[in-house]
């Protein structure tokens, strides 16, 4: 077989064809698509889409829709549905990040990094060593900006909707509401079970990860979540910054579970 005969079979039209357009999410799909003001804007005066060029619309829902512009209005741009399928990208298992606030604008890499491998809601989190400690108007604002974050990593990924970033809590609220037929893991630098060992085998349901700041878990925080339920995990001998842990584990965890 020639090369780029063995290519083509790897890399389809089909797939080809689902990266090759811009991707935008909306709630308002009927018989067509309608884009919200901000998009419509983004979608006619950056890119310059005209009436015939091709975009897919995602439905959020894990929906996806191969549309073509009908109607480039900057305020409300209108496709014409051609094809709608399952989106492919998303993850068998259902994962939350409990990210325990760190210091600057870590937690902006963090969540975008977390949108891309497959995180679901991502939870900023007061911890005992957290530094960055935002008082609750400055997290409210931080949490909109988050929020768009992720969803510009969303359509830049492919994904089939976009995280939720919910409002910051303290550590024992986190694990509090730790739910037990959930499956957590706490990252500890001080020891714990490996990603295998704890998942054996699980490929479905929810994942809660909880990753430490710059100082990472006191010993009472890692105890209290233990007695919830909340396993101490490890990611190997090396010590991680607070915003590699975070990608190195959903990493692991999206590839011990078949999702990657």
């Amino acid at each position: 077989m020639k090369l780029n005969e063995e290519f083509e079979k790897l890399v389809t039209d089909e797939k080809v064809e689902r990266w090759r357009y811009p991707r935008f999410f909306t709630e308002d799909i009927g018989e067509t698509a309608v884009l919200t003001p901000e998009d419509s804007k983004h979608i006619c005066q950056v890119l310059r889409m005209k009436e015939g060029d091709y975009a897919v619309i995602c439905d959020g829902k894990g929906k996806d829709y191969l549309c073509r512009m009908l109607n480039p209005d900057k305020n409300a741009a209108e496709l014409e549905i051609l094809e709608v399928r399952d989106n492919e990208a998303e993850a068998g298992i259902y994962l939350r990040l409990f990210q325990c606030c760190p210091k600057s604008d870590k937690m902006e890499f963090i969540i975008q990094k977390a949108t891309e491998l497959g995180a679901c809601e991502i939870i900023p989190v007061l911890s005992k060593r957290c530094v960055s400690r935002p008082d609750p108007k400055s997290a409210a604002k931080k949490q909109e900006r988050y929020q768009k974050i992720a969803e510009e990593a969303a359509k830049q990924c492919g994904r089939g909707f976009i995280p939720l970033i919910k409002p910051m809590i303290t550590f024992e609220e986190a694990v509090k509401g730790f739910d037990s037929n959930n499956t957590g893991l706490l990252f500890y630098e001080c020891g714990g079970k490996s990603i295998n060992e704890i998942m054996n085998g699980k490929n479905s349901g929810i994942v809660d990860i909880y990753i430490g700041s710059e100082g990472g878990f006191e010993a009472y925080e890692a105890e209290l979540a233990f007695e919830k339920g909340i396993l101490p995990a490890s990611l190997g001998k090396r010590i991680l910054r607070c915003e590699t842990a975070p990608v190195a584990a959903i990493s692991v965890l999206m590839n011990v579970t078949g999702n990657m």
